[in-house]
């Protein structure tokens, strides 16, 4: 390591004459080409400030000594700066490791949202679920049985990141482990629950509703664990009233109740599910009014399912300059 020191001070000699005595741009160059060997080399900053001190001796005798003390200080200060940048770097790869995790958990989140949506000739059905960060909390579900019925689950999980994601999991998994013969809301979600009570820390909790449409008959049964409400549009009384549907949050208590709801769904009607992303747009200092939500659907519900939802978050993004705070999902179930 000696040696090594001594040549590189012999080679920083002759660049710093090269330098002095032409000024031209190759001094510079050379100069930041030899940072490289010292990187190459892991020679520190104030290493080089001992060598340089040592190399200016050599060319210039007769420095005055306050200029050659200076170098003291100077040392003292490129040890200190040498150690905070250190530092710093291990921190930047540490970030940099953590983000590219984050990048594969968030990647792997979109795998457990539906690939597809249910196909029938009654319904049209339109989704959009955008994060407010890399993940979401936010967690749509699709069920179609043989029976004729769609169901459709809508859950916030209480907190953002991997915990969140890994209670998405939770869910799926409590979801797709449900027995063949379809089950009625209350009773889906009392089953949900007992796998996140088991499961999830106290401080987690989750919302969630979930419906079944029974496309023989066009009824719509639902239930809700504390979940923010929907809406239900009535073509014939062109009406939008709420779809409220109260229960306990998953995950606080072992045996919850939930009750169920029962609505018929004619043609022209629809059912708008969606997180509390939606209902909590922030403009300015205020949260934006579940009228004016209705609004904005209003606006759009000419359209398809899907590209009224697609306007609605579009309408609502651009209030917030596109600076989500919270996950967004709104869900659309159209009789058509």
């Amino acid at each position: 390591m000696e040696q090594a020191v001594q040549h590189l001070e012999i080679t920083y000699k002759e660049i710093v004459k090269t330098f002095l005595h032409r000024k031209s741009e190759l001094g510079l160059y050379e100069a930041q080409q030899f940072s490289k060997v010292l990187l190459e080399h892991q020679i520190s900053p104030e290493e080089l400030v001992s060598v340089h001190r040592a190399v200016l001796e050599e060319l210039f005798p007769a420095v005055p000594e306050e200029v050659i003390d200076s170098f003291d200080l100077l040392l003292e200060v490129m040890m200190g700066y040498g150690l905070a940048y250190r530092e710093h770097q291990s921190l930047r790869d540490r970030q940099l490791k953590l983000e590219s995790e984050i990048d594969v958990a968030a990647d792997m989140q979109q795998t457990l949202l539906p690939k597809a949506i249910p196909e029938t000739d009654c319904l049209d059905i339109g989704v959009i679920s955008v994060p407010a960060y890399k993940m979401s909390g936010d967690y749509y579900h699709y069920i179609k049985d043989e029976q004729g019925c769609v169901g459709i689950a809508i859950a916030d999980i209480i907190g953002k990141g991997v915990p969140a994601a890994l209670c998405m999991s939770m869910i799926k998994y409590a979801m797709d482990s449900l027995p063949e013969q379809p089950l009625q809301p209350a009773a889906l979600l009392e089953n949900v629950n007992r796998v996140v009570e088991q499961n999830v820390h106290d401080s987690m909790f989750i919302t969630m509703m979930y419906g079944s449409y029974n496309t023989i008959n066009h009824e719509f049964h639902y239930s809700g664990a504390g979940h923010e409400p929907g809406f239900l549009y009535r073509a014939a009384e062109d009406q939008f009233k709420e779809l409220c549907a109260k229960g306990i949050v998953l995950g606080v208590s072992k045996k919850p109740q939930y009750r169920e709801y029962s609505k018929k769904i004619e043609v022209g009607d629809f059912i708008v599910f969606l997180s509390d992303g939606v209902t909590e747009c922030q403009v300015g200092d205020r949260f934006i009014e579940r009228e004016e939500i209705v609004t904005f659907i209003r606006k759009y519900m000419h359209l398809s399912a899907q590209e009224l939802a697609d306007n609605v978050y579009r309408e609502l993004a651009s209030l917030q300059k596109f600076t989500l705070r919270d996950d967004f999902t709104l869900i659309i179930i159209k009789r058509v």
